[in-house]
């Protein structure tokens, strides 16, 4: 049987809960070993999927790609990530890995066969091994920012999100980049950082910038950042968090912001928003997410701002399968029966309710209240 590729695997470091480990990965293409690090999350479960993120120069930005990914995933809303990084500071081996030709731009030999290597090889093997979900990003600074772009020039893109990092661009890539981004029909996040020193990239990096900000297309999530003060060395430290809040923006709890912007400006029934939301966070990174007891208390804020009582009814559906055993499900839909002239109703899904545990603002105290003031209106 034919094989794609070779595979042994030496670990450097390993332990029992082990959430970082380096191993050595012996590449058919490259014929040769090289060294990859890999960060899977403490709790990880095979029940679940996780976006995976392609880390190029990971001696200078795994470890920044790890740390953000954790903090961001535990206290900002971003889903936890499959983080894998390969080395290439050693003997310099990155200017060999991402070394394009000089008349037309794309990789040489030896730079086709690294593109091979991770999207045949390394990228195959994780995506055999865990629980990966469908959503890919690479994260790429100076030269190997660079490489990252011909991944753009395949017909289907390998990875949904690019974080290009103060990019050392081949001849034409400035040009060639916006109109790749604008020939794809799925949805693309592309993350250019940039230092404010200038130097001889500049000038056509902030061309490729105003090509790529003409572009009008939906599909195309477009961020620039310039950080004052940076210079191609320390921009390697900064912007990594703003980007994975940019990209992952969708994925977050619904904010005030969200909330007052959104949610409240729009004509579409309350509900609809948050069943929409959850639709695209699952069409675009390939996750089931469970519904945030934040957004189900914004989304029945909306309801009763907006007096959109027809929300009730699906909210209260969602609640009672999401938060089973709780007050929530049964309140809502008390109040639902409420607000729709019918007292009976009401006052037995209260009843419901009241039998139920607390969650978040419910209290037995607020369900008794609805059930003694329907009885006394309507003499039950």
């Amino acid at each position: 049987m034919q094989r794609l590729f070779t595979f042994f695997a030496f670990l450097i470091c390993i332990s029992a809960n082990a959430q970082i480990t380096q191993e050595i990965f012996e590449s058919f293409k490259l014929q040769e070993r090289r060294d990859v690090s890999y960060y899977i999350p403490e709790d990880y479960d095979e029940e679940k999927k996780y976006p995976l993120v392609l880390v190029l120069d990971a001696d200078y930005l795994f470890d920044q790609v790890v740390a953000n990914a954790k903090f961001y995933s535990k206290f900002h809303g971003m889903p936890q990530m499959i983080v894998a990084g390969v080395h290439q500071s050693e003997n310099s081996i990155r200017l060999d890995d991402c070394a394009w030709d000089q008349e037309n731009g794309l990789p040489n030999e030896k730079a086709k066969k690294f593109f091979e290597f991770l999207g045949m090889e390394l990228i195959p093997y994780l995506d055999l091994n865990y629980s990966t979900a469908p959503f890919k990003m690479v994260v790429g600074y100076d030269i190997t920012a660079n490489f990252e772009n011909y991944w753009l020039f395949k017909e289907n893109s390998l990875f949904n999100a690019y974080i290009n990092i103060s990019p050392d661009l081949a001849p034409e890539m400035e040009s060639r980049v916006p109109a790749r981004l604008k020939a794809f029909d799925k949805q693309i996040f592309y993350q250019l950082i940039l230092e404010e020193e200038k130097n001889k990239n500049t000038p056509r990096i902030m061309e490729m910038h105003k090509a790529i900000s003409a572009i009008e297309k939906e599909s195309l999530h477009y961020y620039f950042d310039e950080y004052k003060g940076a210079d191609h060395i320390s921009i390697a430290t900064y912007g990594i968090g703003k980007a994975f809040d940019n990209i992952f923006g969708m994925f977050k709890p619904i904010s005030p912001k969200e909330y007052k912007t959104q949610i409240l400006t729009s004509e579409e029934p309350v509900f609809d928003y948050l069943q929409t939301k959850y639709k695209n966070i699952e069409d675009l990174f390939g996750i089931n997410k469970t519904v945030e007891l934040n957004d189900i208390m914004a989304i029945y804020a909306g309801t009763r701002k907006k007096e959109d009582f027809e929300s009730l009814k699906p909210l209260s559906e969602l609640c009672k399968r999401e938060f089973p055993g709780t007050m929530l499900g049964f309140y809502f839909e008390g109040e639902y029966y409420e607000q729709l002239g019918e007292p009976k109703k009401a006052l037995k899904t209260f009843e419901k309710a009241f039998g139920m545990d607390e969650i978040d603002f419910l209290t037995k105290e607020m369900a008794l209240e609805k059930i003694d003031a329907l009885k006394a209106d309507f003499g039950f």
